[in-house]
């Protein structure tokens, strides 16, 4: 059976181009393959820009989340993939990702898990390893400050609660929000992360700081020890 004619995208209509198709039908039009050919800027012999944005996609299983956890060395790794194509493919993730994080110097306001989540999931969702994480809140129950605690492997971290106290309380912080990742994407709580969460509510509370919530977040979501009953 033969393999279907190449054409390269310049002998393609100009509607179906990405370029084109971007400045005469917006960025919404688009594929998650065509913006990233957009990046690529050119293919390879052989194959067009959009088919090997395809190919790269599929080495992730078409999921950006996991997109944007590869490094320039392992984009590398994929055929006709060279520095300057996986410099531009990180650059843009992580220009994406940062954008996220703009929005919070409006010292977003906390009033559920769902916001809290969105206030510190483009910090950890793309972390190969678990980081504890603290959200200090004032009366209005704004965003004053977000504070890392620790950095840990991929199946733990440590957290000293004294320390995590402190630096609640020089933040001059009414109320907290603990969070933590968990690189494997499984959102259930271990029986480390129950003890702690308890130890630090009830440390909290002698103190007059309350926790109000403690999240396990990944890419695919959150668990909310608030929104299960389990503060």
């Amino acid at each position: 059976m033969s393999k279907p004619a190449y054409h390269a995208i310049t002998a393609w209509a100009e509607e179906d181009r990405p370029r084109e198709k971007l400045l005469l039908k917006g960025k919404g039009a688009l594929s998650d393959a065509e913006l990233l050919a957009i990046l690529l800027g050119s293919g390879i012999a052989g194959q067009s820009a959009v088919a090997l944005a395809q190919h790269i996609l599929a080495s992730v299983d078409f999921n950006l989340h996991e997109l944007g956890k590869r490094s320039t060395a392992e984009l590398c790794r994929v055929k006709g993939i060279g520095k300057a194509k996986a410099i531009g493919i990180v650059a843009a993730l992580e220009l994406g990702r940062r954008r996220q994080l703009s929005d919070l110097r409006r010292r977003p306001r906390i009033t559920g898990s769902r916001d809290a989540f969105q206030a510190i999931a483009p910090l950890l969702t793309d972390l190969h390893h678990e980081e504890f994480w603290l959200l200090l809140l004032n009366k209005a129950n704004e965003v004053i400050g977000r504070e890392q605690l620790s950095i840990g492997g991929m199946a733990g971290t440590v957290v000293d609660i004294k320390i995590l106290l402190k630096k609640a309380l020089d933040a001059r912080a009414v109320a907290l929000i603990a969070i933590h990742n968990h690189p494997s994407g499984n959102l259930q709580p271990s029986q480390a992360d129950i003890d702690l969460t308890r130890r630090l509510h009830q440390a909290g509370t002698i103190i007059d700081l309350p926790l109000l919530d403690h999240l396990i977040v990944s890419e695919r979501g959150y668990f909310s020890f608030a929104d299960e009953g389990m503060l």
